[in-house]
């Protein structure tokens, strides 16, 4: 009789401490033929909680063999998504719960189903492997977001219906704005907030932290689960580079390409910003490539010099305030004949990056397809970056900036606005050269086109 009784106290467990007898409508997989159930909402919500609750279902199942878990490092799929308060671990009930073996990065039911844990920080970590579903945990944080989504993609082959879960605080990130557009085209979309979920918070909290935030742009984030899509203050926004994106650049009369090298070489580094642009006879500007990434000093002084060469560039332009010499003397090792430029930060990067940003809002410069890094850091950055410290460098953008000023001219120095450019501003445009008011005078056409 023992084993019936065994049997009759899991069923009963199940009964009453089961997840569907317990969650919300919207923490439930919805139904119909889904591909990606993407969850935004805010903190304290369930994310976690669902997301587990979820995997779990699927390894009892026994549909699902292969489950990948992603996070954006290795210690959150460890604290959060397995050994959180509302990880597997947690969820599991007593009659079926996993082994964990931590390293291994990999959790085994009884029924033989695995999960194995994974760091955005490593895409190259899921090639290879194959899996049947996924919980993609906040994606908006991912480091390598497009890269490691698209590995995701590659090894979601098991099984009839594989499927990604993705739980996540909603960031101004093009991936999440890329499946927000999909919705009803295979991905279902879960919107909600913290309030949602105030039964299962400490008294008191959602008040405390609504008091605070509510209604500020980072309350609507993380309390309300709002998709944000411009940073307030960011030099770029998404709109700017989406209406003047295209397919393929025109006849280029000058190509550069922009180096801005990191300081140092280990897995903690900053990136070296690489960018490709090129410029038409008309004077517009076309970015053609963005090969940034962490290298070694020789991988990217290799990396430049092969996109001058593909693109037959006229000139590697490089920042050396930190390298100094050493910036040429790398480039050289790769190729010592290439045109090489050096140029060198007098000012703040704000300051360098703000009439950059201007040539985009007067829809001069094209983005020759799509480069998901770069727009995402452009987007996020601000006229404050100088004064507020942030906590990263903005390599990519650099790059950008130096190779568009190479190309269109430093008009950035500031403009003293005196009487006597007061009474040009209002000269007819007509003006011969010479004359007071003359339209071709470099400071005139700055005031007239509102640069100072």
């Amino acid at each position: 009789m023992q084993p019936e009784t065994s049997l009759y106290a899991s069923l009963r467990e199940a009964l009453e401490t089961g997840w569907r007898r317990k969650a919300r409508p919207e923490q439930l997989p919805p139904a119909g033929d889904w591909a990606v159930w993407l969850i935004l909402a805010g903190r304290g919500f369930g994310k976690t909680r669902t997301g587990a609750e979820w995997v779990s279902e699927l390894a009892q199942s026994g549909t699902v063999k292969r489950i990948a878990l992603v996070a954006p490092t290795a210690a959150d799929a460890r604290d959060t998504m397995i050994e959180g308060e509302s990880g597997l671990l947690a969820v599991a009930p007593n009659h079926f719960r996993p082994v964990y073996e931590p390293s291994k990065r990999r959790l085994t039911w009884p029924n033989g189903a695995i999960a194995t844990s994974f760091s955005a920080e490593e895409p190259d970590r899921l090639r290879g492997p194959q899996h049947g579903a996924v919980w993609a945990d906040e994606l908006g944080a991912w480091m390598n977001a497009q890269a490691v989504w698209d590995q995701v993609q590659f090894g979601l082959r098991l099984g009839q219906k594989p499927r990604v879960c993705v739980t996540t605080t909603p960031k101004p990130i093009k991936l999440l704005s890329d499946l927000m557009a999909r919705e009803g085209n295979g991905v279902v979309v879960t919107r909600g907030r913290t309030r949602d979920n105030a039964a299962n918070l400490a008294p008191g909290f959602v008040e405390a932290i609504e008091n605070r935030y509510g209604g500020t742009r980072l309350g609507r984030q993380e309390l309300d689960g709002e998709y944000l899509a411009d940073v307030p203050g960011a030099l770029w926004q998404r709109d700017w580079i989406d209406a003047d994106r295209v397919p393929a650049a025109p006849e280029l009369r000058r190509i550069v390409v922009a180096v801005d090298p990191a300081v140092t070489n280990t897995e903690n580094s900053d990136e070296t910003g690489i960018v490709v642009a090129g410029l038409s006879k008309d004077g517009h500007a076309y970015v053609l490539s963005d090969l940034s990434g962490r290298y070694g000093p020789l991988d990217w002084a290799k990396k430049a010099v092969a996109a001058y060469r593909h693109y037959q560039a006229d000139r590697i332009v490089a920042e050396v305030n930190n390298g100094g010499a050493l910036v040429e003397a790398t480039i050289r090792m790769a190729d010592p004949h290439a045109s090489y430029k050096e140029v060198r930060a007098s000012r703040g990067k704000a300051v360098r990056a703000e009439p950059i940003s201007a040539l985009y809002e007067q829809h001069k410069v094209h983005h020759v397809g799509s480069f998901a890094k770069l727009e995402d850091q452009m987007c996020s950055f601000t006229s404050d970056f100088d004064r507020a410290q942030a906590g990263y460098s903005p390599d990519r953008v650099d790059a950008l900036v130096w190779a568009l000023t190479e190309l269109l001219g430093d008009n950035s120095a500031p403009l003293i606005i005196t009487p006597e450019l007061l009474a040009l501003a209002k000269m007819p445009r007509g003006t011969l050269p010479g004359e007071p008011g003359y339209r071709g005078n470099p400071m005139f056409d700055r005031f007239r086109k509102g640069r100072w």
